[in-house]
């Protein structure tokens, strides 16, 4: 059987599995913890953590579960941060700083991991608290998703409008070619018509003329009868 070769929408990066036991009086039940960050190549991200049995089938809860609440992440032009923000998730807090043109990304930890996915380029990241992977990574996002002005959106909407653009000429291209045949279909339909109406008008005065000169002939014996008289 041949593998599927298609590229997928969405990518996924395991962050980390860690082993989990539930203690009780009676019994210990051992699970595994799974942190997964999904993105797609246009500005959504998001991280989601699952517990089960088995490894795969807490990679696969936490996916699922991820591409559930996904957002858009606030990109400028330069591939920066709008303006600076901080986040504070249990004893982790993460701060992050806009930077111009040839920084580069500086961040540690999980943080760096989910700034590179976001497509960030030029940007500065500053944690304190602990050196939790989790904690680390669920603060970076919450303080991504905490941007709420529409305005600094503008790499993302001018790919968008570059798009709606691309979109609307190749349609009109699709509609003008299905007039263009339209229109050379209907052509020589015309001049078959143009050509029998000649024809149909000769007979037509053919016929006239026909009836006419007997009445001529008539007129001509009635003058010879005269002349005779």
């Amino acid at each position: 059987m041949e593998k599927d070769k298609t590229k997928k929408e969405f990518d996924e990066l395991l962050l980390e599995v860690r082993k989990v036991t539930r203690v009780t009086t009676w019994w210990r039940r051992m699970s595994f913890r799974a942190t997964v960050l999904v993105w797609n190549k246009k500005g959504k991200i998001w991280l989601w953590l699952s517990k089960w049995v088995d490894v795969t089938s807490a990679v696969k809860k936490a996916t699922n579960e991820a591409y559930k609440k996904m957002f858009i992440v606030p990109i400028t032009k330069d591939k920066t941060v709008p303006y600076s923000i901080t986040n504070k998730y249990k004893s982790c807090i993460v701060k992050v700083l806009p930077a111009t043109q040839g920084t580069w990304l500086k961040a540690g930890s999980s943080v760096r991991s989910v700034l590179e996915l976001a497509w960030y380029e030029n940007i500065l990241s500053k944690i304190v608290g602990s050196n939790n992977k989790l904690n680390n990574a669920i603060a970076c996002i919450n303080a991504l998703s905490m941007y709420k002005h529409a305005d600094h959106f503008t790499a993302i909407k001018e790919e968008k409008v570059e798009e709606a653009k691309e979109e609307t000429k190749n349609e009109k291209k699709v509609v003008e070619e299905v007039k263009e045949e339209k229109v050379e279909k209907k052509a020589p339909a015309k001049k078959a018509t143009a050509a029998k109406k000649p024809a149909a008008k000769k007979v037509e005065k053919e016929e006239k003329t026909e009836k006419k000169a007997p009445a001529k002939k008539t007129a001509a014996k009635k003058t010879t009868k005269k002349e005779e008289k």
